[in-house]
C-alpha cells in the first residue's frame, strides 16, 4: 500500500493543477493522481473543438508531456476509477487497490449522460472522452445523416463539425427556446442564429419518444419525437448535459447536493458532510464541486476549463499550504467554437436586464451586456474574440454598469 501523501482523485484539468500547485507550495511528500480512463491526463476542449474536424484521426491531446509527472515526482494512476471512500481511515478504494491520503482533493468531473432505452444501438454516442470523440469521428469521414439531441455548447459544437464535412444535421431541444439558463432567453436566441445560417436544422419544444432502428433492430436509423415526427438519421449524438461523477461516494458521510449529486463544499472548497460540517482533509474541485462564489453572492458548480484549472490549484494549495485556507472566488468564463465563429461568455446570465450593444447581422459581431442592479453581471461575446476580457474587469467591479455601457458603445462603433 502506497505512503500517505496527497492524493488527487480525477486526472483531468482540476486534477493536475492541484498535483502542481501543491509541488509549487513546497510540498515535499508523494502525490498520487487517479485516473479512471487508460490514458494519462488530457484536454477535453479540443476534443469538440478541433479534432472532429481534423483530417486524421484524433490523437490523445496531452495535458502534460509524460516527463512532466516524472519531474515532479507524481505517480499516475491509470484505468483506476474511484469505488469507495473511507474517511475515518483516510482511504480511498480504487479499481487497483486502496490507496491511503493525509490530504485528499476529489476533482473527479463529470460524465455524459444518456438517453434511456438506447444501450445497445449501435450509432449513438456521447461526447466526452477521447474514445467518444474517436467513434463520432470516423462515422463523420462517410456520407451521414446526423441527428443531434441537445441545442448545449457540445451538441452545437458536434452540428457544427458535422456541418464542416457536409452532412445534413437537424438539432432537437426539448426546451422552448436553447442555451437559456447559460446565456439567457434572449442571448440564446442570438447565439443559434448561427445554426440557421450555416444550414442546421434546428427543432426546439420538442422531445424523444424513442429511436428508429433498422431492420436488424440493432443500428439506429432514426429519431421519433414526442409530437409523431420522425427524423432520419444513422448517426446520434447525445448532448443534454453531464452529471458530476459522485456514485463512488453515495456510502459515505459527504454531502451531495440534491439535485445533481455534486460535492458540498464551503467557500475554501473544503468538503462538507451531509450534516453541514467539514470533512477532515477532503476538498474538491472542479465540474464536481458546489461552492459559494462571493464575487456573486449565490452557490455555483462550474463545468468550464479556466475554473477547472484555478479551483484545483486553489484546493490543493488549502490541502497542503498549512496555513489558513482562503476563501476560493472566480469570475466564470467559457467560450465554445461554432461554424468558424468564437463564443465567448464572462460573469453570470442571471440578470435584471440584457442590453444588445452590437449585432452580428449589422456590424460583424455580436456583444450584449448582463445588468444586476447597478454592475454589470455578464458579458456575451459573438465573433468578438478581442473584446471578451477587457469587459472582465467590469464583471468584477460594482456599480459597473454605466461605464461597463460607456466603454462598450466606444467598443463597438
Amino acid at each position: 500500500m502506497r505512503n500517505r501523501g496527497l492524493v488527487v482523485v480525477g486526472a483531468g484539468l482540476a486534477g493536475v493543477a492541484a498535483c502542481e500547485s501543491a509541488r509549487r507550495e513546497g510540498f515535499s511528500g508523494p502525490i498520487t493522481l487517479i485516473g479512471a480512463e487508460s490514458h494519462v491526463p488530457y484536454d477535453r476542449p479540443p476534443l469538440s473543438k478541433e479534432l472532429l474536424v481534423g483530417e486524421a484521426s484524433p490523437a490523445v491531446p496531452l495535458l502534460r508531456e509524460r516527463g512532466r509527472f516524472t519531474e515532479l515526482d507524481i505517480d499516475v494512476m491509470t484505468d483506476a476509477p474511484a469505488v469507495g471512500l473511507d474517511t475515518r481511515a483516510r482511504v480511498v478504494g480504487t479499481g487497483k487497490g486502496d490507496v491511503p491520503y493525509q490530504h485528499l482533493v476529489i476533482a473527479c468531473g463529470a460524465r455524459s449522460r444518456e438517453l434511456p432505452g438506447t444501450s445497445g444501438i449501435s450509432g449513438i454516442h456521447t461526447l466526452r472522452t477521447h474514445s467518444d470523440v474517436e467513434a463520432v469521428w470516423k462515422r463523420l469521414q462517410s456520407p451521414v445523416r446526423v441527428v443531434v439531441i441537445g441545442a448545449g455548447f457540445i451538441g452545437a459544437e458536434v452540428a457544427s463539425a458535422a456541418r464542416n464535412y457536409g452532412h445534413p444535421v437537424t438539432i432537437v431541444e426539448a426546451a422552448p427556446a436553447p442555451l437559456t439558463r447559460s446565456l439567457g432567453a434572449e442571448g440564446g436566441a442570438l447565439v443559434t442564429e448561427l445554426h440557421a445560417a450555416n444550414g442546421t436544422e434546428l427543432v426546439l419544444g420538442v422531445g424523444v419518444e424513442s429511436m428508429i432502428t433498422d431492420s436488424t433492430g440493432t443500428t439506429v436509423a432514426g429519431v421519433k419525437l414526442t409530437d409523431g415526427r420522425v427524423v432520419d438519421g444513422d448517426l446520434v449524438v447525445v448532448g443534454i448535459g453531464a452529471a458530476p461523477s459522485t456514485e463512488w461516494l453515495s456510502d459515505t458521510d459527504i454531502g451531495l447536493d440534491a439535485r445533481d449529486g455534486g460535492i458540498e463544499c464551503d467557500a475554501t472548497l473544503a468538503v462538507l458532510s451531509s450534516a453541514g460540517l467539514p470533512v477532515d482533509g477532503v476538498w474538491a474541485a472542479g465540474d464536481v464541486a458546489h461552492w459559494p462564489n462571493a464575487l456573486f453572492d449565490k452557490r455555483m458548480r462550474l463545468e468550464h476549463w479556466a475554473s477547472a484549472s484555478e479551483q484545483g490549484a486553489a484546493a490543493a494549495r488549502n490541502a497542503v499550504s498549512g496555513n489558513s485556507p482562503m476563501p476560493f472566488t472566480t469570475v466564470p468564463y467559457f467560450w465554445s467554437d461554432w461554424y468558424g465563429t468564437r463564443i465567448q461568455f464572462v460573469g453570470t446570465s442571471q440578470a435584471d436586464e440584457l442590453l444588445v450593444q452590437q449585432r452580428r447581422d449589422k456590424t460583424g459581431g455580436t456583444v450584449v451586456l448582463y445588468r444586476s442592479g447597478g454592475r454589470v453581471a455578464g458579458v456575451l461575446t459573438i465573433g468578438r474574440p478581442d473584446l471578451i476580457m477587457k469587459y472582465r474587469r467590469f464583471v468584477t467591479a460594482p456599480d459597473s454598469w454605466v461605464s461597463g455601457v460607456n466603454y462598450g458603445a466606444d467598443q463597438c462603433r
